[in-house]
């Protein structure tokens, strides 16, 4: 019999953390699998904070340095700065990178720094208790919104890649999710496409993925899905936001 699937050698032989029906499981396979598609794993190092994806050292087969809560792209930059030849990305959720560590993200893409980062958009805060995040969609009940996001009150959703599309020293920035079989593809080519422009030296590349959070979102596995394509895609703008004109930059 022959296998037509198998564990990336860019993962350890661990199970994850996180809980029934969470994507990011599936996001942290992807990024192990680029980094083996494109012979990057023996030279990375990754920075992971506080939060969801707190514990992916035990899941990365590569170096990973922790990060305090929303300093991950901070901390990423003084890596690949003290070590350039280097491969190097961070791994944010949305509280992170978009709330206490927003400050630290934009100016990253400000200074064009050659680091790339993958943040995990769930709309809301996972570990800590299902608080409203940053991107919590428009009506979305929370912990600390029971009654709903109200605009009034709490304004839109920030709808983070789409603000650094406009920074000149972002590079690549694409917005994609993980709900179904053909975005999983589209969000690796994404990936892949982010990482190629770190190593073309071209500046910051950043690929936000929205994914689930059935447990905070009170709602099955397979309804998160579902919420994920109904609710969350109409609040944020989709697809390659920024790309450079640069020959070779595919996907896998």
């Amino acid at each position: 019999m022959s296998v037509v699937f198998e564990r990336t050698r860019g993962l350890t032989d661990q199970s994850t953390h996180f809980c029934p029906g969470c994507t990011h499981g599936v996001i942290i396979r992807l990024i192990a699998e680029v980094l083996v598609d494109m012979d990057l794993l023996e030279r990375t190092i990754g920075v992971e904070p506080v939060g969801c994806t707190g514990f992916c050292e035990n899941y990365f087969a590569c170096d990973i340095v922790g990060a305090a809560h929303g300093r991950a792209v901070a901390v990423a930059t003084g890596v690949k700065r003290a070590r350039p030849d280097r491969f190097v990305f961070s791994l944010q959720g949305d509280g992170d990178g978009a709330a206490i560590g927003l400050a630290e993200t934009i100016s990253a893409a400000a200074r064009g720094e050659k680091i790339s980062s993958i943040f995990i958009n769930n709309s809301i805060y996972g570990m800590t208790g299902g608080q409203m995040s940053p991107t919590s969609w428009v009506g979305q009940k929370t912990a600390t919104s029971p009654y709903g996001r109200d605009v009034e009150l709490n304004g839109q959703p920030l709808d983070l890649p789409l603000l650094l599309s406009q920074v000149d020293g972002a590079a690549y920035v694409a917005s994609v999710s993980v709900e179904s079989p053909q975005e999983v593809i589209a969000a690796k080519q994404a990936i892949h496409k982010a990482f190629e422009v770190q190593i073309a030296g071209l500046g910051y590349s950043f690929v936000s993925i929205l994914s689930t959070c059935p447990t905070n979102w009170g709602v099955t596995p397979v309804e998160a899905l579902s919420w994920l394509e109904s609710k969350m895609k109409p609040q944020f703008h989709l697809g390659e936001l920024k790309k450079p004109a640069l020959e070779g930059v595919t996907g896998p």
